[in-house]
Formats: structure tokens, C-alpha cells, sequence
């Protein structure tokens, strides 16, 4: 990983997935949310204020870490589903940036690193 101007970069083709403390912070979340809902803008800033606190990380971060309920997605994915929301593809970097240094977000083996961990293939046979 290298640190960009616009948050942290990552291998092409790198995944993403939730921790089991990151599934247990995104139920958190989720009932933040629904405990909020209908009881007006600041109550739900509150919640999510008392949710993020103390994992280190942002109120918004809860919106990326959700979307990760959805399995191993890479960060075209992410950005995809999150940009009708307003959400840009620098501020999903950085918010992946702070859900990994929280330990609510791992990072699964690239598919080039993948690759290099299986045996090399034989040579192949030449016919005479």
C-alpha cells in the first residue's frame, strides 16, 4: 500500500472484506442508524458520533464499512456503489485507509500475489 495525496493506493485488482470487528462494528452501526431514524438529522449525527468515537475513525466511514456486508469487493466496486451517494472515489480511499489501520477492514491477496505463490508450471515438453 502507498500513501497518495488522495488517501492510500492499492494494488490493481486488490479486495476487500470486513473483519469479524468490523461485522461486529457494522451491526453497531446498522442500530445507530435505525435507532436514529426519524428522530432528526442531529440525533442521528450523535449516534454515529458515539459509534465512531471510540474505533478511531469517521461517522462516514460506517457507510463504506456497510458496503462491504455485500462480500470482497475491490475499490472500482465501492466506488460504483457509493458514488449516487456523493460519495468520490478519494474519499472511499481514505475511509479504507482508516477502516484498515482500525482493523475493521482486511485486506485479501491481491490475485498477482496469488499467482506467485503457486509452484511454476513445468517446462513444457518439446517433441523431437
Amino acid at each position: 500500500m502507498q500513501l497518495g495525496s488522495d488517501g492510500p493506493r492499492w494494488p490493481r485488482g486488490q479486495k476487500f472484506t470486513r473483519s469479524e470487528a468490523g461485522r461486529a462494528a457494522d451491526d453497531t452501526y446498522r442500530a445507530a442508524v435505525a435507532a436514529a431514524r426519524g428522530a432528526g438529522r442531529s440525533a442521528l449525527d450523535a449516534a454515529l458520533s458515539a459509534w465512531s468515537g471510540p474505533l478511531g475513525i469517521l461517522a462516514d466511514d460506517g457507510v463504506v464499512l456497510s458496503q462491504l456486508r455485500e462480500g470482497q469487493l475491490g475499490l472500482p466496486d465501492l466506488v460504483r456503489a457509493l458514488e449516487d451517494a456523493g460519495i468520490e472515489a478519494r474519499e472511499v480511499r481514505a475511509a479504507l485507509g482508516r477502516l484498515i489501520a482500525a482493523g475493521l477492514v482486511e485486506l485479501l491477496a491481491p490475485p498477482s500475489q496469488a499467482r506467485e505463490a503457486l509452484p511454476p508450471a513445468p517446462p513444457p515438453m518439446r517433441w523431437r
